[in-house]
């Protein structure tokens, strides 16, 4: 949990560059140098202790943390963005962790419980763990283009919070687990939509957040929605980003995904995947064209995620899908 491992980023208002994208990677101590490359993680004493997984968006990084020896250590972390803490499995025999503003804690047991390290808080501790801890780490830039610019996201004084529990930022934060373990196991733009999920219910959890803006009542206008679905189809085989949709429409990330559903009759991540299906049927009927360049053509980088992408879809395979045309 937090209490196992800190990782602690640059003093730098931008958390990643706006042209990021999802890169998985694994590690044993020390740095990674793709993944969070805009961070530098602080020293865990000792480091070789430890095995730490990331992927890294516009705005967020995420990172799985996990103790691998009975060994006491310390921890530390301050930076210019927020930082929330999941604590999967944690259990100390003993050792304090201290959150500036907070009383420090001596708690044994800390396994599901969430901590909230508002930007520029100093998180340290150190601990003589009972189990092999694993956590996860999301860090979350205040002015990240994910963050709606009516939530003020970056304005908001947000309280610290050790060791707690709320049931929809667990959810959320098990669901982004996923894209560091299994790289591209997840759409771009659903990890994004995620994200946003995840800044709008910390704001909500803090009790002395302001008021979030009313989201969009309506669906996205006719201009609206053509812009979007020509985008789409023109750039059906490319990793398209959710802001890069939310700008053609002229929204804010939270408000278009909330429009675009209510237009589409689903979110954005699922309405390109199905494109990328459809397409991949026109493009079927065509014998000179193998699977494995089909699913290149629609943005697919390994011939056996388009099959079970297809068959997700269409409950039959590509190849007996080309079978039936006859």
């Amino acid at each position: 949990m937090a209490s196992s491992v800190e990782t602690t980023l640059k003093q730098s208002p931008r958390l990643l560059p706006a042209s990021a994208s999802p890169i998985g990677e694994y590690r044993r101590g020390g740095h990674s140098r793709r993944s969070l490359e805009t961070t530098s993680i602080v020293d865990i004493s000792p480091p070789e202790i430890v095995e730490r997984r990331s992927s890294a968006w516009s705005g967020i990084a995420v990172e799985t943390v996990e103790i691998t020896r009975h060994e006491p250590f310390e921890y530390r972390f301050q930076a210019a963005c927020h930082l929330l803490i999941a604590a999967e499995l944690a259990e100390r025999d003993d050792g304090e962790t201290v959150l500036e503003g907070l009383p420090r804690s001596t708690l044994r047991d800390f396994t599901r419980k969430l901590t909230f390290v508002p930007a520029g808080h100093v998180f340290r501790g150190s601990q003589k763990p009972r189990v092999l801890s694993r956590t996860m780490y999301f860090y979350l830039d205040p002015t990240g283009p994910l963050a709606d610019p009516a939530l003020r996201f970056s304005e908001i004084e947000f309280k610290p919070r050790l060791f707690f529990y709320d049931r929809d930022l667990w959810e959320i934060a098990l669901k982004l687990k996923s894209p560091v373990e299994n790289p591209g196991s997840m759409h771009r733009q659903y990890v994004e939509a995620l994200g946003i999920l995840l800044t709008h219910e910390i704001i909500r959890m803090n009790s002395d957040s302001r008021r979030c803006g009313q989201a969009a009542r309506g669906g996205l206008a006719t201009w609206q929605q053509r812009r979007v679905a020509d985008y789409i189809e023109e750039h059906m085989g490319d990793d398209i980003p959710l802001a890069t949709l939310s700008e053609l429409a002229r929204l804010s990330p939270y408000h278009f995904c909330r429009s675009f559903k209510r237009s589409f009759g689903m979110p954005p991540h699922k309405y390109h995947a199905v494109r990328r299906i459809e397409r991949a049927k026109q493009l079927l009927s065509n014998r000179e064209l193998s699977v494995t360049a089909i699913a290149l053509k629609v943005g697919f980088g390994e011939t056996s995620t388009f099959t079970a992408a297809f068959h997700r879809f269409t409950g039959v395979s590509p190849s007996r899908y080309r079978s039936n045309l006859d």
